[in-house]
């Protein structure tokens, strides 16, 4: 349904991405990852048709329905929620929004004319499925202006539009950005169950490895192919660079042993070694090339910020309210040494006023907020600073001061410039002249956190920190954070994030209740979900007589698999290690180096295959063994 062939783009000298070739069929749900700078972003805007590559062409298959939503959106102004979601195209679509306005100003003559094309359209089920996703985005006024919506509600505003006309292909560039957890997972359950094929921009690595099928790995050099979901792609990746490692290490060696015999060779003889030196200049140019693309990492330092008190931060019967909206009420806390707390609830329960409640830019409405005196903070804001678009890069550091103290990863402690702590955030020299307003989204959040880091804070309030940033920028944040001995209060929508990093909550339980729960994301979701299985059990428990209860626990404790089940499990058990085995012999025959590119692609897929297979067995395993 989708093939790019060669496609490159650069901007001016710098080379975003080159020889980028890959497919989508139907079916496919492809998770695009890259580092900041590489062009997700704009490789997705070329495939929607807004950018022109440099090279190579883009071709969709004939009537195909597809939808983009970019990173950024940018909405009509004029009109409401509902005018911008419903496409004016869609006759269907019209009609619904006829109904809906008919329906909101209560026109029951409109209604009632309208209801046997509704009918005949089989309207019914697009309104249904249209409240669905709007109330699952939190998105219930649908006669609100667009001109009011914050930037939040907008990008929610977009995806629901995607969504709603149900393309045969839809593009998503990082689709979780402001939405709140309950939000993100409905998300992910209705994509993983949704047929339509799927193009994925994201950070939420939970999300990649549950809703994707495919990742492909944009590089400047081109791009790599991985069937399976993100966990399957972080193998092969490790496996990859390791034989490219390797590759390089014999390139260097025979390199050294070409470049003295260069050396030695008699000017007399060149003309007899010409094939000898044309391989040497080959050689070097492969070396420089694999050295250009070499993985770098961002060095945050070693997380060590000396000294801290006893006393850090304290907040007493802390209210605050918004007209008759309560946000925060009498919320008692004390924070101790190396405390990393992670603030969840949903949008609109006040997560961000609590974190300016106590960073002071905003007032209390009553109680009290006591700061130790050694705290040095670094606040790290959801929305990015006003750096002046036509500053440099190097500027903006420099303006915080010329030399900076820094604990480096081995402990030492060094005095570095400005360029060099731009240097070891991943900004090259050539970078670092930059003008600020022609950074990537990712790059700009990148400099904004390292001038947070820079300035040595020992509490660390970060505010949707994952937002923009890249996967490989995130691994290094959370092991810095993980070793950080100062204090950390994160809020984010970053399950993986969360998980990682944080030992406790604070959650939003609504009417400004706020409670402190021991443990990270996944076992507060999972504490959740028994909570309300328990309370749905105790609603339901109240049987007209004891006796038809009795009657069915005795007929479930009586259950027994059939023969029939007992063969299917006997069957799957031997069917798994088979599998299994296929797999591993797979894997060896694509890191041989034997195989030609139609055998690595055909294995590739067998893989995948396999990995699907293997996921259903297992659940069909465990749901008989628990029958039985």
């Amino acid at each position: 349904m989708l093939q790019v062939e060669s496609l490159s783009k650069r901007f001016g000298e710098r080379i975003l991405f080159q020889n980028v070739t890959f497919g989508i069929e139907r079916g496919d749900k492809v998770g695009l990852i890259a580092p900041n700078g590489v062009g997700k972003s704009t490789l997705m805007n070329i495939l929607a048709g807004i950018e022109s590559p440099d090279e190579g062409r883009v071709t969709f298959e004939r009537d195909l329905r597809r939808a983009y939503l970019p990173q950024s959106p940018r909405l009509s102004t004029t009109g409401t929620l509902l005018d911008v979601c419903l496409s004016p195209y869609d006759p269907v679509a019209a009609i619904v929004k006829q109904w809906e306005r008919a329906s909101a100003a209560e026109d029951h003559a409109a209604m009632e004319k309208l209801m046997p094309e509704m009918e005949a359209l089989n309207a019914w089920d697009y309104e249904q499925k249209l409240r669905e996703i709007l109330g699952r985005l939190g998105l219930t006024d649908l006669t609100k202006s667009t001109d009011k919506l914050s930037g939040g509600e907008a990008k929610r505003v977009a995806l629901a539009g995607t969504l709603i006309g149900h393309p045969d292909l839809l593009m998503l560039d990082e689709p979780t950005n402001h939405l709140d957890l309950s939000a993100i997972e409905w998300l992910e359950d209705y994509l993983s169950r949704n047929t339509m094929s799927l193009l994925l921009v994201t950070h939420d690595r939970y999300f990649l490895d549950r809703v994707c099928n495919t990742i492909l790995e944009l590089q400047p050099e081109g791009i790599y192919r991985y069937k399976g979901n993100y966990d399957y792609y972080l193998t092969q990746r490790a496996e990859r660079e390791e034989a490219q490692e390797a590759l390089q290490a014999r390139r260097r060696n025979l390199f050294r042993r070409e470049q003295e015999w260069m050396r030695r060779q008699p000017q007399a003889r060149a003309g007899k070694a010409q094939a000898r030196i044309d391989a040497f200049h080959e050689l070097t140019a492969k070396l420089q090339k694999g050295n250009r693309y070499t993985h770098q990492e961002i060095n945050l330092g070693s997380g060590d910020v000396g000294h801290i008190g006893n006393k850090i931060f304290e907040t007493h019967e802390l209210n605050k309210r918004f007209g008759d909206k309560v946000v925060v009420h009498d919320f008692d806390y004390i924070f101790a040494r190396r405390d990393k707390i992670g603030v969840v609830g949903p949008n609109g329960a006040g997560k961000t006023t609590l974190i300016k409640l106590i960073m002071g830019e905003l007032k209390p409405d009553s109680g009290s907020i006591e700061v130790g005196e050694t705290v040095r903070w670094g606040y790290y804001r959801q929305e990015s600073p006003a750096f002046d678009p036509n500053k440099r890069v190097i500027d903006v550091v420099k303006d915080m001061a010329e030399l900076f103290a820094f604990t480096s990863s081995d402990g030492t402690r060094q005095t570095l410039s400005a360029s060099q702590i731009l240097t070891q955030f991943l900004f090259s020299p050539e970078k670092q002249y930059t003008h600020i307003g022609k950074l990537s989204g990712g790059e700009l959040r990148r400099l904004y956190l390292c001038t947070v880091l820079v300035t040595n804070p020992n509490f660390l309030v970060l505010d949707e920190p994952t937002n923009d940033l890249d996967i490989i920028t995130l691994n290094i944040l959370e092991e810095y954070l993980q070793d950080f001995n100062g204090c950390v209060l994160i809020v984010s929508h970053d399950r993986f994030f969360m998980d990682k990093v944080v030992e406790h909550l604070l959650t939003f339980e609504g009417n400004g209740v706020i409670k402190d729960f021991p443990g990270n994301y996944t076992q507060y979701r999972d504490y959740c979900a028994v909570a309300r299985e328990l309370a749905e059990a105790g609603a339901t428990a109240a049987p007209k007589t004891t006796e038809g209860v009795g009657k069915k626990v005795r007929e479930e404790r009586s259950r027994k698999l059939s023969y029939k089940e007992q063969q299917e499990l006997k069957a799957i058990l031997t069917q798994i290690p088979q599998l299994e085995a296929e797999q591993h012999e797979l894997e060896t025959r694509m890191n041989s180096g034997k195989l030609t590119n139609d055998e690595l692609l055909e294995a590739g897929k067998r893989i995948g295959e396999i990995i699907n297979l293997m996921d259903e067995l297992v659940l069909r395993q465990l749901e008989l063994e628990e029958l039985a």
